[in-house]
């Protein structure tokens, strides 16, 4: 008897991947050519930009100050990288698919291309829990306070957990640090912190990271089971052999699911610092950044002549008393985006602003031709009518007609084209960042996947399954613009597959990951809560 145990541990012991060594000179050259690159090319195309834009350049303070953020902007996306690699490449390694370095670059690679072709839907959808008036306020000191804590807290608790070995979730630790940003600061200015957060957005960002973990599990448990129903071929279910690749085909699927794996973390986690660093880019230079000047002039004289006769529309069926000034509709508004209670100042407040907005554009001709000291009020403005359309749709007391609510849709489309874009630069650093990342630091959290998670080494159909799943799951959370945790999405498939073979789950490691997982929200709620309390002091 111990006999066969010890002939079973050997076997196991000889069939794992060989992870404990340096990376190669080849590969750290082409780290740091890349890195090189990537800060190059972010330098070029934003003295570009700023010089595009017109702007006069009388001090390089602010190019300092915007270089900060974005190398913690960036670093952001670099620890994420490194963090979350494991979950594209520890089925391939543990099945030996592939080795690790060649994993490892596969993966880079198609996280870099995941990020060049998102959408940015995901981007605006996690900056769209900040409070309205903060991201109003993106220039300004309080501005900076609430980036900076975001983006200092979503680190550390990301390089803690990676620390330990844990996979945690990088969007989970991000969302966490928005809402405490946001109650924070809602109970610095005297309102109760309830008030600080678009709950409903936060609930609907919720759920897809409460049930992604559990579609992981089961999913994956079907398919394992649907996969030994019909595909007899018993080579599938077995750990490898010494240190031997699979056959061609398996070896082929392994590698695909590795590929889809890594392309959608890439399209789904690095819009996350997109989002952050086009408030970074539009709180210090306005006058390039805050409205998208790529838009065709042609267009801006329809889309003033939208907004007027949208606002009219509105007008007439809820008359104004008398005309407001912009700066009391823009309080109207806020306050309106902020708790959601409609009274009878909303509607002809959107319709002044509507209406500012369509004379602003048509003043001027195109976007491009807003003078510098407008451009931020413009942009605060689109940003705000936008966001009042999107709180008034939700809203069953409203009454507009057909004609209204299909111009109101049409305007708000626009609005959001102006304000709510990603220049190619900024995906491409962000690409390289998240790229760069996989190259580092992996090997921690690829041993839990690959080791800890079950009580037999991962078999072929296992790791195929388990990435399946996690592919599907996030390209379609991606489609819907929502954050999902690559992390516990594939953690949680394996988990699944190893109960479906009866292979036994390690209590110890499913449970250290349960505790990241519950403790992540309250741990980077009060993190980010206590930084920006103190960057706002600073």
């Amino acid at each position: 008897m111990s006999d066969t145990i010890w002939q079973n541990r050997s076997s196991t012991a000889s069939s794992l991947p060989i992870l404990q060594h340096k990376n190669s000179r080849a590969a750290m050259r082409i780290f740091w050519l890349l890195l090189t690159l990537g800060i190059a090319f972010a330098g070029v195309n934003l003295f570009q930009d700023v010089a595009d834009s017109g702007a006069q350049v009388t001090s390089y303070t602010p190019f300092l100050l915007l270089g900060l953020a974005l190398l913690i902007a960036l670093g952001f996306e670099f620890v994420n990288g490194f963090h979350d690699t494991a979950n594209a490449v520890a089925t391939v390694i543990y099945t030996h698919s592939l080795t690790p370095t060649v994993a490892v670059l596969w993966s880079g690679f198609f996280n870099f291309l995941g990020v060049i072709l998102s959408s940015g839907a995901v981007a605006f959808g996690i900056i769209s829990l900040l409070p309205v008036e903060l991201i109003l306020q993106a220039g300004t000191s309080t501005g900076f306070a609430m980036v900076y804590a975001l983006l200092f807290s979503a680190i550390i608790w990301n390089l803690g957990t990676w620390w330990f070995g844990l996979p945690s979730s990088s969007s989970h630790t991000l969302i966490g640090s928005i809402i405490g940003v946001g109650i924070a600061n809602a109970l610095l200015n005297g309102r109760s912190g309830i008030s600080g957060v678009d709950w409903d957005q936060a609930l609907k960002v919720g759920y897809a990271l409460l049930l992604s973990p559990l579609v992981g599990f089961i999913c994956a448990a079907l398919l394992m089971l649907a996969m030994k129903a019909m595909i007899k071929n018993r080579q599938l279910y077995t750990a490898p052999e010494g240190n031997n690749p699979p056959p061609g085909w398996i070896r082929g699927l392994l590698i695909l699911t590795c590929t889809g794996v890594s392309f959608a973390h890439g399209s789904n986690d690095g819009q996350k610092g997109m989002g952050l660093i086009m408030l970074i880019l539009v709180g210090t230079m306005p006058i390039a950044y805050a409205l998208n000047r790529a838009s065709p002039p042609a267009e801006s004289p329809r889309v003033a002549a939208l907004a007027t006769v949208t606002s009219q529309q509105m007008l007439q069926q809820y008359p104004a008393q008398q005309r407001s000034e912009t700066s009391a509709n823009r309080r109207v508004l806020t306050a309106f985006v902020r708790t959601g209670e409609l009274n009878p100042l909303v509607i002809p407040a959107l319709a002044q602003l509507s209406a500012t907005i369509g004379q602003q554009i048509g003043q001027y001709g195109s976007v491009n031709r807003i003078p510098a000291r407008s451009v931020q009020n413009t942009r605060n403005d689109m940003y705000l009518a936008s966001e009042s359309i999107h709180t008034l749709k939700a809203n069953e007391q409203v009454r507009l007609n057909a004609d209204t609510q299909r111009n109101l849709a049409a305007l708000k489309g626009e609005l959001d084209h102006a304000t709510r874009y990603i220049p190619f630069w900024v995906k491409v650093v962000v690409a390289i960042a998240l790229g760069l990342g996989t190259m580092v630091g992996w090997r921690r959290i690829v041993i839990t996947v690959g080791e800890k998670i079950g009580k037999t080494h991962l078999s072929y159909a296992q790791g195929a399954s388990a990435e399946l799943v996690t592919m599907a799951t996030i390209g379609a959370a991606d489609a819907f613009g929502l954050p999902v945790s690559t992390t516990h999405v594939l953690s949680s498939g394996v988990a699944g597959t190893m109960a479906a073979n009866r292979s036994g789950l390690q209590a110890a490691t499913l449970r250290n990951l349960a505790v990241a997982w519950l403790l992540t929200l309250p741990v980077s709620i009060l993190l980010a809560a206590l930084l920006y309390w103190l960057f706002t002091r600073l």
